[in-house]
């Protein structure tokens, strides 16, 4: 189990969470991502793949979903970003559309963390709020209670409280990653298994 506390929280502490083993849907993955053979990590290719036109498939965004959708209950994992300096991570919503252009937007059913061509983080809120965070996270904790309609996110290492989101699901919500182009391996995404050690802290 992990151990989340919630420390001058508007939200019910303490609260405890299992760890759930995030797997990336291959079926949803955009042509230009290469998922490893595992489903635990996700990288931009700088090539398009040949692959099936599959209807739950993104044709123009890079992203992926996750495998396990859920509709009740609380769920954590953690997500090693690393140096990425583009990319958005999250819950969707399970009927977001999946072809043509897409805006990752609490009003199109994302609820996300974004760090933004290396520049600056941002939240799907709409309009989207800027984020001051130093150091920069490389290990995001993502916490979801479907009931409450909350969505947390954590910097792991710093054991800080990054935002939190409220509102309210009404459908299944999955996991998602959405990844820009790079060309380095080190640049590849990672579910990691929540160790269960840290207490993190919500400022």
């Amino acid at each position: 189990t992990v151990l989340i506390t919630f420390l001058k929280s508007p939200f019910s502490p303490p609260l405890l969470s299992l760890p759930v083993d995030v797997t990336l849907d291959p079926d949803t993955a955009n042509p230009w991502l290469q998922l490893s053979q595992d489903r635990h990590q996700v990288r931009h290719l700088g090539a398009w793949q040949d692959l099936p036109d599959h209807p739950d498939r993104f044709d123009t965004v890079v992203i992926v979903l996750g495998h396990e959708s859920f509709s009740s209950g609380r769920r954590y994992w953690e997500v090693q970003v690393g140096d990425k300096d583009d990319w958005y991570i999250g819950v969707a919503k399970s009927s977001v559309n999946r072809k043509g252009r897409i805006s990752v937007s609490t009003t199109q059913g994302y609820w996300a963390l974004a760090m933004k061509k290396g520049q600056e983080y941002r939240v799907s809120t709409s309009p989207p709020i800027l984020l001051t965070l130093d150091p920069k996270p490389k290990r995001v904790g993502v916490y979801v209670d479907y009931e409450e309609g909350q969505v947390s996110f954590y910097d792991v290492r710093a054991r800080t409280h990054i935002y939190t989101f409220k509102d309210r699901f009404t459908e299944k919500i999955l996991p998602f990653f959405y990844l820009y182009c790079c060309d380095k391996a080190s640049d590849t995404m990672v579910i990691c298994p929540a160790n269960g050690k840290t207490p993190i802290k919500q400022s």
